[in-house]
């Protein structure tokens, strides 16, 4: 059967993005040409009826832990700075998706009236009931809480049937497959598993809301084109954790 002819096994989706992913083959920012790609995916899974939001991270731009340890920020204000890169990250997101004429929404959980709506739950459950994308910046909120747990969230509150983890790999591993070799792909994880064996798909505190709350996170590689669709349509790919 053919993937035009299926039809999608779920209506509302969180589709997870690091910043990382927004790199490209860049060292620091953000790819326009990896954003317009990831806007043609967005699309054509749009197209199809399903409802559609999204989490970014700014680890493109600025990581708050990371900037802590190395340049001696205190932790909280490192934390916010990093909130303030997944704004712009969304923001280059919102412009990529309306140049494919689909009507979106930024919502942050930091106040910045002049360029996106505060996140209010039942506002952004009301944007996606009329087909609009919906990107959540700034995280939580809060500092030290990451953008995994921000997804694990959000995905909650606004009824998502599933959270689609986009990575640079094909799935979840036993070790890192670049540095080792022997490294084998799981098709499937417990959300326990997870947690036991430290496997890095998100951090513990997002994976323990999922599992609490029996939402499934699939992990895929974004860098091949179509997968998200793949995805939706029910295909067997990546690392499903349930």
């Amino acid at each position: 059967m053919s993937l035009i002819k299926k039809k999608p096994i779920y209506k509302r989706i969180l589709l997870k993005l690091s910043g990382e992913a927004l790199l490209g083959n860049q060292e620091h920012g953000i790819d326009a040409e990896l954003c317009a790609n990831l806007a043609a995916q967005v699309k054509e899974v749009h197209s199809l009826g399903v409802k559609i939001c999204l989490v970014v991270g700014g680890g493109n731009i600025f990581r708050g832990q990371v900037a802590s340890k190395r340049f001696g920020l205190e932790r909280s204000v490192a934390d916010y700075m990093g909130m303030l890169a997944t704004v712009l990250n969304g923001l280059a997101l919102q412009n990529a998706l309306e140049q494919n004429g689909i009507a979106t929404r930024v919502m942050t959980a930091i106040e910045m009236a002049a360029i996106a709506e505060p996140y209010i739950r039942r506002r952004a459950i009301r944007h996606l009931e009329k087909d609009r994308v919906v990107i959540f910046v700034a995280g939580t909120g809060n500092p030290y809480f990451t953008t995994d747990t921000a997804a694990a969230l959000r995905a909650k509150e606004v009824g998502a049937d599933v959270i689609l983890k986009a990575t640079k790999v094909d799935g979840v591993y036993s070790a890192d497959p670049v540095i080792d070799k022997t490294a084998t792909k799981f098709k499937e994880l417990k959300y326990i598993d997870v947690l036991n064996r430290n496997l890095k798909v998100m951090d513990s505190t997002a994976i323990s809301m999922c599992m609490d709350h029996e939402m499934p996170i699939v992990v895929f590689n974004l860098l091949q084109e179509g997968n998200i669709k793949k995805v939706v349509l029910g295909e067997e790919i990546g690392t499903t954790v349930k």
